[in-house]
């Protein structure tokens, strides 16, 4: 933004009233990517065909991400996500292992705590969409 002075204290406001957070996935193949979101988020309730969306909700996970929608497209992915998930975890190998179980792959490994103490593992969906396994060490 033209003029923002970065270092100057941001006044606090009072927020918009926000009824959920929901992020939207680009797919080739919907079915697949819900498959594998499902699974890996915990989502229980699934709605749609996948022409052109499917909707994943309900996770015991809490309320950080009410849904998550994956929808066609009709070209594939060429670069990187300019958003990505980053999913929390206490057990970074565990859940490493069952995501490459579900048909994810390690992007770029953990090298070591980063911000806030976390480490992060960059990880693909089956379709290539990255998102991130954080977990602090210790």
């Amino acid at each position: 933004m033209v003029g923002l002075d970065r270092g100057a204290a941001v006044a606090y406001r009072e927020p918009m009233e926000l009824r959920a957070v929901g992020a939207t996935l680009d797919a080739n193949d919907p079915e697949r990517s819900a498959d594998f979101w499902q699974q890996a988020i915990g989502f229980k309730k699934r709605v749609g065909d996948g022409n052109p969306y499917i909707t994943l909700s309900d996770s015991d996970v809490g309320r950080p991400l009410n849904h998550l929608t994956i929808q066609r497209v009709p070209e594939g992915k060429t670069v990187k996500n300019r958003v990505h998930l980053d999913l929390f975890v206490t057990d970074d190998v565990a859940a490493i292992a069952e995501l490459e179980a579900l048909g994810a792959n390690v992007v770029s490994p953990a090298s070591g705590p980063g911000h806030q103490g976390m480490t992060a593992t960059v990880m693909a969906d089956p379709e290539g969409a990255e998102f991130c396994i954080v977990c602090r060490k210790g």
